[in-house]
């Protein structure tokens, strides 16, 4: 199912109310959706194994948990090979500040979303952690001011459906 994958309307449906949320039992799925939990529990299950839905997660509010400061960095490395990126991306591996990360076109080579407690220690992963690497040449950050958005869901309304 992966890739060129085939879905119906109703596999829509139930990957738009997981999304929504990732607890709904399959009963409640099948209220939602017009199914049977019986159907449900195998759509799902289907749908698991196709890759289609890569897990499932709780989340958690990083205000509340005192991590104050969501900045996106950009990365150049100093010198572009193979080499250089494993061992720049064995270094984000183990970072947890780093929520995310791209590989780009263009002037910069990497963007990172971080978040921590605080100004200093955004100071202290950039001076001490990511400036210090061999790899890296250059650091930019920009400290996000307001979330005006923070879903992550995908725009389900694009995905082709089969009739």
């Amino acid at each position: 199912m992966h890739g060129s994958t085939t879905i119906d309307r109703f596999d829509l449906r139930l990957l738009a109310a997981l999304e929504e949320d990732g607890r709904f039992t399959n009963q409640e799925l099948g209220d939602r959706i017009g199914l049977s939990a019986s159907q449900c529990s195998r759509r799902r299950a289907a749908l698991e194994t196709a890759g289609l839905i890569a897990g499932y997660r709780a989340e958690l509010d990083a205000d509340s948990l005192g991590l104050k400061v969501l900045a996106f960095v950009e990365v150049n490395l100093g010198t572009h090979s193979a080499e250089n990126s494993e061992r720049f991306l064995s270094l984000l591996s183990r970072i947890d500040e780093v929520q995310e990360a791209y590989a780009l076109s263009g002037a910069t080579d990497y963007l990172l979303k971080v978040i921590v407690p605080d100004l200093k220690s955004l100071s202290q992963l950039l001076n001490n952690t990511l400036l210090q690497h061999s790899t890296v040449s250059r650091v930019c950050s920009s400290i996000v001011l307001e979330r005006l958005k923070t879903k992550s869901r995908l725009p389900l309304s694009e995905v082709r459906v089969s009739e």
